[in-house]
């Protein structure tokens, strides 16, 4: 009964503890030139990089948003959970 009374809680509990994601809606495009080159020099503790006309930046162990450009800067396309920087420019990176 206890046993079961505490797995009830952790389950209940586990998606309030859950990392969120803190990237932004939009990012201006020399900003994210910024967090690539920053990223690139290990200065950082994400990831990021541009792939044609898209942004990616990595949250480590909580997944990775994808911005497209849009002419004048890139707004959220799409956030894929779990997901590394590799995996999602694979997936994502020529469309």
């Amino acid at each position: 009964m206890l046993k079961r009374t505490l797995l009830a809680i952790v389950l209940i509990a586990t998606p309030v503890f859950a990392a969120v994601p803190k990237a932004p809606a939009e990012v201006s495009h020399p900003m994210a030139m910024f967090l690539a080159k920053m990223s690139n020099a290990k200065k950082v503790t994400f990831r990021a990089q541009a792939v044609d006309k898209r942004f990616f930046f990595e949250e480590v162990t909580i997944g990775v948003t994808i911005y497209a450009f849009d002419g004048s800067g890139y707004h959220r396309e799409r956030f894929v959970k779990g997901a590394t920087l590799e995996q999602a420019i694979k997936r994502y990176g020529k469309r």
